[in-house]
């Protein structure tokens, strides 16, 4: 069935135009499903119904895979077999009338203005490491980026006359977003100051590089973004999407409109952007329980 899933992905790659990453994913959960195939002993994929489904649901269950882990497995699976029956390989769909969990909703944990502002306020040193390091922090919070789109930007991504930047996000949508004058002002130091020192000699396209001379892992610095956090005094784990959830809640609350911070993060759907309303709500609540002397 190995080929059924080779064409799935190339059709979800040129048809679709996702990511390398989001087809990584779908990969991942497609072995999940073949390996349980393969234990109940079934090879042909048109033999699938619902009762494997439902099986293969409580395997997951099993496996004590998070609620998100098998909300996105099952989806991965269902979209599968909507690509099978589109292509005549199977003939019915084992997925009718199987509902879907009912989607948890999770708050996403963002820091406090003023959080931010001792965690950008931080003395990160005036080594070449350290003006980096405060450069991406800087531009992350200013930006809303995700982490791959930080590390991602080349050397032509910064506008620096018009004041923003272009990158690339999920989906390979290309989309422009603002910089502040701030971190304009970082980068510029960094790239006089720092990233020759970084790239000793050698040669690299991308904005932010390593010690190595090469571009900078996501790993690499998420463990410098944990530590300055710890550093500011920060209680929480932060990470680099605390400071994206950070950066919308917080244009929201100063008043900037729905549709605009949907644009800046990239999102497809305004729904997904919308979470952030309620955090700004469960926000003012707090703030009232603690202010009001009756609250």
């Amino acid at each position: 069935m190995d080929h059924y899933v080779d064409s799935f992905l190339n059709y979800l790659s040129v048809e679709k135009g996702l990511s390398q990453n989001t087809l990584s994913a779908y990969s991942h959960d497609l072995k999940r499903f073949l390996a349980f195939l393969e234990k109940r002993n079934i090879g042909i994929i048109d033999r699938v119904d619902r009762n494997e489904i439902t099986l293969f649901m409580e395997a997951l269950r099993n496996n004590a895979l998070s609620f998100r882990s098998i909300t996105r497995t099952l989806s991965t699976i269902r979209t599968f077999f909507k690509f099978l029956s589109m292509e005549a390989i199977v003939h019915h769909d084992p997925f009718a009338h199987i509902i879907s969990p009912k989607k948890e909703f999770h708050l996403p944990k963002v820091l406090s203005i003023s959080e931010v502002t001792s965690l950008l306020n931080l003395p990160k040193g005036e080594t070449h490491k350290g003006i980096r390091d405060d450069t991406m922090i800087e531009l992350l919070y200013a930006t809303g980026l995700r982490v791959s789109e930080l590390i991602s930007l080349s050397m032509a991504s910064i506008q620096f006359e018009a004041g923003y930047l272009i990158t690339c996000g999920k989906g390979d949508k290309e989309r422009i977003v603002p910089i502040s004058e701030q971190a304009i002002a970082k980068i510029k130091n960094y790239l006089q100051t720092s990233r020759p020192l970084l790239l000793k000699g050698k040669r690299c396209d991308t904005l932010f590089v390593s010690q190595q001379g090469k571009g900078m892992s996501r790993q690499c610095f998420w463990k410098q973004l944990q530590a300055y956090g710890q550093l500011a005094g920060i209680s929480q784990k932060i990470t680099p999407h605390t400071l994206r959830h950070s950066f919308a809640t917080h244009l929201l609350a100063g008043g900037a409109d729905l549709r605009s911070v949907q644009m800046m993060l990239g999102h497809s759907d305004i729904s997904t952007t919308q979470i952030y309303t309620h955090l700004e709500r469960d926000h003012l609540k707090q703030t009232h329980r603690k202010a009001h002397p009756r609250g």
